[in-house]
């Protein structure tokens, strides 16, 4: 059932179509001018108007044009209800942005039908929205381990870094690959290889904070934006995930089992005076500190910080 606005400077007018509108289930929310519809408008969320198109000061085209001109919350469905049956006038709502028109006087069954119709396309739109918004999160999510993709991570350090510029704060990143993962595939397969990442994956997000960013680059890197983190608080934060995928151990078929471990390297940007363009540097950084990592041997956490 929907809650929607009517919008008629006749008190009659109004009475008649909430009668009709509530008996149907509707929630009904009355307002006796164009101006008063908009403040409610405003005020609280609508799916729905019924609107007359004459009244004084704001009529019923002037208030859909301003609906139409603002960003609200969802799509309002708009019937404008007009005495005026020429052509020309039913054309001029519908430019106006009217979703349907009713003439006056109309039958209460008509008007039953015409919302119906509107009904329909709400759901219609919310059933697209939704669609929308899953394969947005489909595009934004990394299929194997659950976590953001690199596009996504990319994304959300852009806007870290950006946010660290404009309230001075540092900001860090680690850089984390899995130690030897091409052994792994070839000597387990690679249905182990990627078992493998997504425990890592899961290690990597019950170690981190909530607002931590956690997104695979790449293959066996992850990296991970830590927000408002100090070089000393983001290497111990690498060496906690480092740790933790120490302890994993990965089944085999035949009864044994083999050992997970991962090299981070960390870089921290202590001042963000410049651009989100310096995420690039950044990024290179904490590749070079993995890369010192991996030359000690793995399971290791090297820092570097600019």
């Amino acid at each position: 059932m929907l809650k929607i606005l009517v919008v008629d400077d006749e008190h009659v007018a109004r009475r008649v179509v909430e009668k009709t509108l509530t008996r149907l289930g509707h929630t009904v929310v009355l307002a006796e001018s164009g101006e008063a519809a908009w403040k409610k408008i405003q005020e609280e969320p609508f799916r729905f108007v019924i609107t007359d198109w004459n009244m004084p000061i704001m009529d019923g085209v002037q208030l859909i044009k301003k609906i139409r001109s603002t960003t609200l919350p969802s799509y309002v469905y708009a019937i404008l209800v007009t005495s005026n049956s020429k052509d020309e006038d039913i054309v001029e709502g519908l430019y106006a942005g009217a979703d349907d028109y009713l003439t006056k006087p109309f039958n209460p069954a008509e008007l039953e039908a015409r919302v119906a119709v509107g009904e329909r396309m709400l759901a219609l739109e919310d059933s697209l929205t939704m669609a929308n918004n899953q394969l947005e999160k489909l595009a934004m999510v990394d299929s194997l381990t659950g976590i953001l993709n690199r596009r996504a991570i990319y994304k959300f350090a852009r806007g870290e870094l950006e946010r660290a510029r404009r309230v001075s704060e540092p900001i860090s990143v680690i850089f984390l690959d899995i130690d030897k993962f091409k052994n792994i595939n070839d000597r387990h397969g690679h249905l182990r290889g990627d078992e493998s990442l997504k425990l890592i994956a899961q290690v990597i997000k019950e170690r981190s904070r909530a607002y931590d960013g956690i997104g695979r680059w790449a293959g066996d890197e992850f990296l991970v934006v830590l927000p408002g983190t100090t070089a000393e608080n983001a290497e111990n934060a690498a060496k906690r995930i480092v740790e933790g995928i120490n302890h994993i151990e990965l089944s085999l078929p035949d009864g044994g089992s083999f050992a997970l471990s991962a090299s981070a390297g960390v870089a921290t940007q202590l001042r963000v005076t410049g651009s989100a363009a310096l995420l690039d540097d950044l990024i290179q950084a904490a590749d070079e500190s993995l890369y010192r990592a991996k030359e000690k041997g793995g399971n290791h956490v090297e820092c570097t910080s600019l």
